[in-house]
């Protein structure tokens, strides 16, 4: 069931979520937050969709922000709510908002916000593009336990990195971390199985894309070996290779979807790694309000000393060759130590 409201008020959008519930036959509130999400038009229909996917396992009140960029002056002057209300099969497992703020409307957006939050209830932001420079700071960030951003939709994705960085708070989080969970596993895993010491280390992945450069950070930040940052073709990430004592570990995944682990004295195995979509992460996130500190030390070790790109390509590893002419981030030596990937 749709509603839609024009010049409105928050007032006339929580009665038309009532009227809506009942018409439904659902009048109970069974929603465990609140996820608000910031986008534009362009984007808005891909971020709906996700979280509608994403409410099946995490039913919730969404609510659509859409700040709207009018043309002439007197609109710009003028503030204006539009609302489209969603209830029942058009809103997943939950309630679903769109909000579409005009004029003087787009800078008050957290007065929108505030009034149809659930009572009791955490809340969520995501920012699916265009997230502010600190999001703990950001008016609707602030209303937030947990703000996701993703550093892979910006102008400069390595560079939000740092950003990110500067600016973290705890309940930061970002989907370029998400991505690689599978990844973390499944070497943390290997490393598990094997009584061995982790020498160096090379994580290879498509250009611009800060998913390498935060798997990169976190194995240098818990196992204090050097990491090379070397590129490939993609999809996303497709190799990681680690020298130590018991001889190289080598997760390769070239297409996207299967990847190989090989160890030495192990024959080679099929593990599952496909690239997931934007609703599982933003499921995964949702799972946890708390902060992400594994996440937080990952993200402070700093891009900066993964060192700069030179032109030496990866060097060849058991199971799988550099891409010719890949660049290479080189960090400082450090002394080897007991892998300790959890």
């Amino acid at each position: 069931m749709k509603i839609d409201l024009t010049e409105t008020t928050a007032s006339k959008i929580n009665k038309a979520l009532v009227e809506g519930r009942r018409a439904v036959g659902t009048p109970a509130i069974g929603m465990v937050l609140t996820l608000v999400i910031v986008t534009d038009e362009e984007n808005a229909y891909d971020a709906l969709k996700a979280a509608n996917d994403a409410s099946r396992e995490h039913p919730s009140r969404t609510l659509v922000v859409i700040k709207r960029v009018s043309r002439s002056p007197r609109d710009r002057a003028k503030a204006r709510l539009d609302a489209e209300v969603r209830v029942g099969t058009d809103a997943g497992t939950g309630e679903t908002v769109v909000l579409r703020l005009y004029g003087e409307a787009i800078d008050h957006a957290q007065s929108v916000v505030l009034p149809l939050l659930l009572p009791d209830a955490p809340v969520v932001v995501w920012w699916a593009v265009n997230a502010p420079v600190d999001p703990a700071k950001d008016p609707l960030g602030a209303l937030a336990q947990r703000r996701v951003t993703d550093a892979y939709t910006a102008e400069q994705p390595i560079a939000e990195l740092t950003k990110r960085a500067d600016t973290y708070t705890p309940g930061d989080t970002d989907l370029s971390w998400t991505r690689i969970t599978p990844w973390r596993s499944m070497l943390a895993a290997a490393l598990d199985q094997m009584p061995c010491t982790v020498t160096s280390a090379v994580v290879e992945g498509e250009e611009f894309n800060p998913s390498g450069e935060l798997l990169a950070m976190w194995l240098a930040g818990r196992l204090d070996v050097p990491v090379r940052r070397t590129l490939s073709a993609g999809p996303g990430l497709t190799a990681v290779r680690l020298e130590s004592t018991c001889g190289p570990i080598v997760l390769d995944r070239p297409d996207g979807s299967l990847a190989t682990l090989s160890m030495r004295g192990q024959p080679d195995r099929a593990v599952a790694l496909k690239r997931r979509e934007t609703s599982e992460l933003l499921a995964e996130e949702l799972r946890r309000l708390d902060p992400d500190d594994i996440y937080a030390a990952a993200l402070k070790y700093g891009v900066d000393r993964l060192g700069d790109a030179d032109s030496q390509p990866a060097e060849p590893a058991a199971g799988g060759s550099a891409p010719e002419g890949a660049a290479a981030k080189k960090a400082p030596a450090k002394p080897a130590k007991k892998a300790a990937a959890k």
